[in-house]
């Protein structure tokens, strides 16, 4: 039987699926959220939980032309949103089966889908767009539960940035009162969300700070012919000294300028991005593993750069709670500490939270905010002129 009652004081059982602009395959949660102890706005989560599962490589081959506009066809768009929705509703049957909850006992899945391009607004008073596929129906049918998606597109109808979305999360799971703290996720692009000491949803911020295993990724492919992904370990870095002039120059991107709120992805640090660092090297005299080195210090300088200018203004922290793929990176993770010091890092794992997970517990928290009727935006993350309910609702 269909369930369609929206109560916020019961508890709910709801998946989450992300996909992020590296577009390595799908992150799938399990989690259980009940009311609030005290009666107050942040539910408490639990994870039942969690998988990842790559995309395979003919999928991989399919996927990546349809990022760039030079080589996206509006056929293979509409076949890969239909692909891609059985392979999230794939990953929500999964990931159901290891938590050994039966589908039938799932609320709702929170899919983000895949992004395929995002163009946020870079003027006042104007409307950006964003494209994530990965057919929600797909997802409804296969698995009979209630699927909320698009979740960015009423932000960014609204003025704002449709990213970070993360924050919501991040406030639920990671805030406390008397803290300051930010929260640095370095995915494909590197995000941070700033927690007030208030812990007060309406004060949170947040902006993309740029690059993150994006530019690393893509040159690592090139290094090894495709054989490799990622740089894992950071061995690749730790080889070869960075080109730190180079990154001084890398830091005079437009970007890094903009003020906050703002967001980026592969359109300005995706394959074009690392194409020109890959061949700017090669003109420069530099190994291949230095190039790779350059990035990563890239990435690390462009944090500490955002910080400096748009987070430490307004005041010092009492901590940097790092997550995402980079987190497993330690010459990124070195380079970052070093340029942060002496504000403490600390991960998500040491305050009971898997990095791996996070952004997929983050779409079913938003998934779950939707369902109750609860704005999922936060306007000081995004740049929206007001909080606004998230997402589309396909019914099982």
């Amino acid at each position: 039987m269909v369930r369609l009652e929206r109560r916020a004081d019961r508890t709910y059982h709801v998946i989450g699926l992300m996909s992020g602009t590296s577009g390595d395959g799908v992150d799938a949660a399990l989690v259980r959220i009940d009311p609030a102890a005290d009666g107050g706005a942040r539910p408490q989560v639990a994870t039942l939980a969690y998988e990842t599962f790559p995309y395979d490589a003919e999928l991989k081959r399919e996927l990546f032309p349809l990022f760039d506009t030079d080589t996206a066809r509006v056929d293979a768009i509409c076949a890969m949103n239909v692909r891609l929705g059985e392979v999230f509703a794939e990953a929500a049957r999964r990931v159901a089966e290891r938590a050994g909850v039966p589908l039938g006992r799932v609320d709702l899945i929170g899919s983000h889908g895949q992004t395929i391009h995002h163009l946020p607004p870079r003027a006042p008073g104007t409307c950006g767009s964003t494209l994530q596929i990965g057919e929600p129906a797909v997802i409804a049918e296969r698995t009979g539960v209630h699927v909320v998606s698009n979740f960015r597109a009423r932000d960014m109808a609204v003025g704002g940035q449709g990213a970070p979305l993360i924050p919501f999360a991040d406030w639920v799971l990671l805030g406390r009162p008397g803290a300051r703290l930010a929260v640095q996720n370095i995915g494909g692009i590197g995000n941070v969300t700033v927690l007030p000491a208030s812990d007060r949803l309406e004060e949170v911020t947040a902006f993309d700070t740029g690059p993150g295993n994006m530019v690393i990724d893509g040159l690592v492919r090139r290094l090894t012919g495709g054989r490799l992904h990622m740089d894992r370990d950071g061995l690749i870095a730790l080889s070869a000294e960075p080109d730190a002039e180079w990154v001084d120059e890398l830091l005079t991107h437009p970007y890094f300028a903009l003020e906050p709120p703002k967001s980026t992805g592969r359109e300005e640090f995706g394959e074009p991005f690392a194409a020109a660092m890959w061949e700017e090297g090669r003109r420069r005299g530099l190994s291949p593993e230095a190039v790779v080195a350059t990035a990563t210090l890239l990435t690390a300088r462009s944090i500490a750069d955002q910080y400096r200018r748009f987070v430490l203004p307004g005041g010092s922290l009492d901590a940097v709670i790092l997550g995402g793929g980079g987190a497993h990176n330690p010459a990124l993770v070195g380079f970052l500490a070093g340029l942060l010091h002496p504000t403490p890092i600390q991960t998500h794992e040491e305050l009971g939270w898997s990095t791996d997970a996070k952004e997929a517990i983050g779409f079913a928290l938003l998934a779950w905010a939707t369902w109750v009727g609860m704005p999922g935006n936060v306007p000081g993350a995004t740049g929206a002129q007001a909080p606004r309910v998230l997402g589309s609702i396909t019914y099982a």
